[in-house]
């Protein structure tokens, strides 16, 4: 079991990197279903939106909760020193063995607990985990968040998580621990004097009743209608404060009592952490151990949270084809109430999209644009998109209605980067493998050759590499994909054999080049991360070719190469990844856009809907699809063009679909303001 703790607010998670805070809309889905609650289950096994999931993943709350003695209330007993009076002989623990991870917080192990002497707050801290907290992660909230309902799109493994990530999070983990710890002052105090405490806490204004009602309430959205009744007899905080005060109240059978309706409403893979919930609150209670106690009611709001955490993620598969199928209605309604209500102008996308025009007639002078059957009247749309992704292209040209997609177009545009800088680096391994030859090469000539030879190509003995093209006379040989096609000489004895040993050895180094940048450490950006590496890939390529182990100014060459976007080499080399990748998209958006949003995702992320196989054979063959079977490839000359083709042609047809009517084609805002722009005269 995984370490989780209670933390605070919640988001949403990518596998490969954080969701943003969502932007809220208060659009309404009419198709939504209106329970609040379902039942937890497995991602792979849900078939359909009512159908009733496997056994060992029902929840068990079809039980009544006073069907036994475990699920009765409390038991008052009379009283007696310490924190509470006749410890309960039942139990529900299966495991007799204290998880030790609920005993740290943070990086250090707390202290034993002794008498501390920290000022008490004005007023009583809030619990991590409320009912408030975790509001987001109610039905409603998720069918009116339209950057959750855009996201969701795109992600198969979509979830919500605690959110503990970053600034934010710690400030969340320290709000957490300020809190337990003063819980823990608090009964210490109680327990070593009793008469101060209560002098303090004469309101009965402190950490206890805070947490025990946090509780109950969290509680009340994860039981069934029919149960609540009896949740307020069997945690009645009033009550409950009442006998802790007289020093009569029963936690152990209080936690037996929570034990068990928990384990009745969550899912079957949540009752150990129940039972070592259970096991912690029973030996706190029975040996007056207030930290003990703390580590107990710390894992009950954990065990809260991971249930409600359930609830949602199964909320969201279940609700997954309505709210891709909806897409598009739901975004257009939503902006619409932007832009009538002035808070949203989509003037600079239009142009955005006039300026692609333009640039497109001037590009292609009038002549029909590559691939316009395949894109249709998206071309332009398609031909500006794949540009927008090019590090060489100013991030700040981004138009407002990517507002829902700038993390992927900045995954889109990282992963450019990686590939052109990977082709740089490969073409100067080329250009550094050819010299290497030429001068091994130049030692087997005889002396008269080399010295005619001499006077009129000297070679100055520094290796300077200026220009990535191929020498026009190249001893490499023939039929290489990287040697010239004017190759006039021969000087190798065994051509096919030094073609297969050169292609073998330009794959190796690829494959160390990608290992590379796959470990590079963390950067703000594509540029400091490549700056970073140029030393261990200038060092690697050496390592590669006949040359020297340290060649003066080479580290320097490949820094300036890779980072430098304004060269010539990075542009004509990020031109060409361009227009491999403007082909591919071409294949992809003529297989996806006529297909629904459900196959669209289906498709594109290989995600499965509600239990769905994959797609058909049919579908996945046409066109060469996604999944078709076809030759394995160079990774030199897929270069991860593929994969960035169908992510983004994926987006654009999505994309287009919300912002064609709006933005692009028509535009909605200058309608707006030619009809306000119109006088009306009133009638004689």
């Amino acid at each position: 079991m995984g370490e989780q703790r209670a933390g605070g607010g919640l988001e949403s998670h990518m596998p490969t990197h954080r969701r943003n805070d969502s932007a809220t809309g208060e659009e309404s889905m009419p198709d939504a279903p209106s329970e609040t609650r379902a039942p937890p289950a497995e991602p792979e096994v849900q078939p359909s939106l009512r159908e009733v999931p496997p056994a060992q993943d029902l929840p068990r709350g079809t039980q009544d909760i006073n069907a036994n003695g475990s699920l009765a209330t409390p038991v008052v007993g009379r009283p007696s020193p310490g924190l509470s009076r006749n410890p309960s002989s039942c139990s529900t623990n299966s495991n007799e063995k204290v998880n030790a991870e609920y005993l740290t917080e943070g990086p250090n192990r707390r202290p034993p607990p002794t008498r501390r002497s920290s000022p008490q707050p004005a007023r009583p801290l809030e619990p991590p985990v409320t009912k408030s907290t975790l509001s987001e992660l109610d039905v409603t909230k998720i069918i009116h968040n339209p950057k959750l309902r855009h996201d969701i799109n795109y992600d198969p493994e979509l979830h919500f998580r605690p959110n503990l990530d970053g600034e934010k999070g710690r400030r969340k983990q320290e709000k957490a621990n300020q809190f337990w710890n003063a819980l823990l002052d608090q009964l210490i105090l109680f327990v070593m004097d009793r008469e101060t405490f209560m002098s303090r806490y004469a309101d009965g204004k402190w950490c206890l009743p805070a947490l025990l009602t946090a509780v109950r309430d969290i509680i009340e959205t994860l039981v069934p209608q029919r149960d609540r009744e009896l949740l307020n007899e069997g945690l009645n905080v009033d009550l409950l404060m009442q006998q802790f005060n007289r020093g009569v109240a029963d936690l152990e059978a209080l936690a037996s009592w929570l034990s068990a309706v928990l384990k009745l409403h969550c899912a079957p893979m949540r009752d150990e952490w129940v039972d070592e919930m259970y096991q912690e609150l029973s030996n706190g209670n029975r040996n007056n151990d207030p930290a003990e106690l703390v580590k107990g009611m710390r894992s009950l709001l954990s065990v809260l949270e991971a249930m409600k955490l359930d609830v949602a993620n199964h909320q969201i598969r279940c609700l997954r084809p309505v709210l891709i199928e909806d897409t598009v209605h739901f975004e257009q309604r939503f902006f619409m109430k932007k832009i009538q209500s002035r808070k949203l102008s989509v003037l600079p996308a239009r142009e955005w999209y006039k300026a692609a025009q333009s640039n497109a007639e001037r590009i292609y002078q009038h002549s029909p644009m590559p691939h316009a059957q395949a894109f249709g009247n998206m071309s332009v749309f398609f031909d500006a998109l794949s540009r927008l992704v090019l590090p060489t292209t100013r991030s700040e040209t981004t138009p407002c209605t990517f507002v829902f997609d700038e993390d992927r177009l900045l995954k889109l545009r990282s992963d450019m980067y990686d590939s052109i800088c990977l082709e740089i680096c490969m073409r100067k391994f080329e250009d550094l493998d050819r010299l290497s030859k030429i001068t091994h090469l130049s030692t087997r000539v005889p002396s008269y050759v080399r010295e005619e030879g001499a006077l009129s190509n000297r070679s100055s003995g520094e290796f300077v590499f200026v220009s990535s093209r191929p020498s026009s006379f190249v001893f490499s040989d023939r039929g290489s994909t990287f040697s010239s096609p004017r190759n006039s000489g021969e000087l190798c004895a065994h051509p096919s054999m030094d073609f297969a040993e050169s292609r073998t050895k330009a794959l190796d180094l690829y494959n160390s080049l990608l290992a590379l940048l796959h470990t590079a450490p963390p950067a703000n950006t594509s540029r400091e991360k490549w700056r970073g590496l140029a030393d261990s890939v200038a060092l690697q390529i050496l390592r590669y070719v006949n040359a020297p182990p340290s060649l003066p100014g080479f580290e320097d060459q490949i820094r300036n190469a890779v980072t430098n976007i304004e060269e010539e080499l990075f542009q004509e080399v990020a031109a060409q990844f361009q227009q491999r990748l403007l082909a591919e998209l071409a294949k992809r958006v003529n297989e996806f856009k006529h297909m629904s949003a459900v196959s669209l995702f289906s498709v594109a992320t290989g995600g499965r809907i509600m239990g769905a196989n994959r797609p058909s054979e049919s579908l996945r063959d046409r066109n060469n699809g996604l999944f078709g079977e076809r030759a394995p490839r160079d990774p030199r000359e897929e270069a991860g063009i593929d994969d960035m083709a169908v992510r983004l042609a994926h987006l654009g047809v999505l994309h287009w679909r919300v912002w064609a009517l709006l933005a692009y084609e028509d535009s909605i805002e200058e309608e707006m303001i030619d009809a306000a722009a119109v006088p009306v005269f009133e009638a004689a």
